[in-house]
């Protein structure tokens, strides 16, 4: 069994490093208590943007209709979009949440420099359609602000993990198609990354034959809705991580939802949420690039917020010990074909085992951290 990517309490808050929700911030909001005040022993340092990392898991949503995009660019008008060098960090999250209220916990300068002082993704998971174009906006106009590249996470799919921990997302995809328009026209003109649903399509045998098509038809609509709208964005498609599908099998689903497209895709990412180490995940989405096939110019992103000591051997994934931060997250990586690490899942947000799912838990940031 293949553990969700991303937990979502019931209420619509994410597990993701920042959450952007409508009204309120309900349990991503929560602060558990400090129950212990742990020595700081001598910690190892940061790992160096060099060093090489471990790998992660990810399952999600699926649907029912399918959307016929009207966009008529072609691909060979596409062309890759340059990324800078700069992630950007959003000043609001729930790790620094905690870091400001606990100024005298002796973990808070562990999890303050290792963690909170990282970039990472905003995750938009409640469906709110009146307002998402307006915080999708506030996130991208920040980043623009400092010159920083941000990286933002639509999670909305209809039937999300399957009914899972993660369930939600739109009612149905014509709604979901709607959601997606809003969300690209808060994405601005400038740079931007967007790691389109994660387990939207690695997690999509829970659906019929029929609402795998429906859901790949609404996903590739939507890639290519985002880079119209925005073509400095640089959409990543699902490719689930090294311990799920073959290379070949992923390739095959990707290409049905749009990923090989040059009118909708930069490529896939992998690892979210998970724990697998960056060298295989290096490996396997570099199989799945080449099976994919498309233009020369896809990449792959992979989330190293929590590999540094790769995937645990009984193939727990609901917050298992003896984990660690990995790979400072960056746009330049040195590996061909892979084009950034990210912090897409927050080290210290709960799976659900260590604390409630979805909310930072100081304990389990603090291991992680050190």
């Amino acid at each position: 069994m293949v553990a969700a990517a991303s937990v979502v309490v019931a209420v619509g808050t994410v597990t993701g490093m920042v959450s952007a929700l409508d009204d309120g911030r309900g349990a991503d909001e929560a602060k558990p208590e400090v129950t212990s005040s742990p020595r700081l022993e001598q910690l190892p340092v940061l790992p160096s943007p060099s060093v090489t990392a471990t790998k992660s898991v990810s399952p999600t949503p699926s649907s029912s209709k399918k959307v016929s995009p009207s966009l008529t660019r072609t691909e060979k008008k596409r062309q890759p979009a340059t990324v800078s060098a700069r992630l950007y960090r959003h000043p609001d999250s729930q790790v620094l949440d905690w870091v400001r209220s606990h100024p005298g916990d002796p973990r808070t300068p562990v999890i303050e420099s290792r963690i909170a002082d990282q970039p990472a993704a905003v995750w938009f998971a409640d469906y709110t359609p009146a307002t998402i174009a307006s915080r999708v906006r506030a996130v991208t106009s920040g980043a623009a602000a400092q010159g920083r590249v941000p990286v933002v996470v639509p999670y909305a799919i209809p039937d999300r993990d399957c009914g899972g921990a993660s369930e939600g997302g739109a009612p149905d995809l014509s709604a979901y198609d709607a959601w997606i328009e809003n969300f690209a026209a808060g994405l601005g003109s400038g740079e931007v990354v967007v790691v389109l649903e994660p387990d939207s399509i690695a997690q999509s045998d829970c659906l019929s034959e029929g609402g795998r098509a429906d859901r790949f038809a609404s996903l590739a609509r939507a890639g290519r809705v985002l880079k119209a709208v925005n073509p400095k964005a640089r959409v990543y498609y699902d490719a689930g991580h090294s311990g799920w599908n073959t290379p070949g099998k992923q390739a095959a689903l990707l290409k049905q939802a749009g990923a090989a497209s040059a009118a909708s895709s930069d490529g896939i990412f992998s690892n979210v949420s998970n724990f697998h180490t960056t060298a295989d995940e290096i490996a396997y989405d570099r199989q799945v690039l080449a099976a994919l096939g498309g233009p020369p110019g896809l990449g792959a992103v992979i989330d190293t917020s929590r590999n540094g000591n790769g995937a645990p051997a009984d193939g727990e994934w609901c917050d298992p010990a003896g984990r660690r931060i990995g790979r400072t997250p960056t746009l330049g990586t040195g590996e061909a074909r892979i084009d950034a690490y990210l912090w897409v899942k927050l080290p210290g947000e709960s799976d659900g085992c260590k604390g409630s799912p979805g909310t930072f838990t100081p304990s389990y940031a603090y291991d992680l951290a050190r």
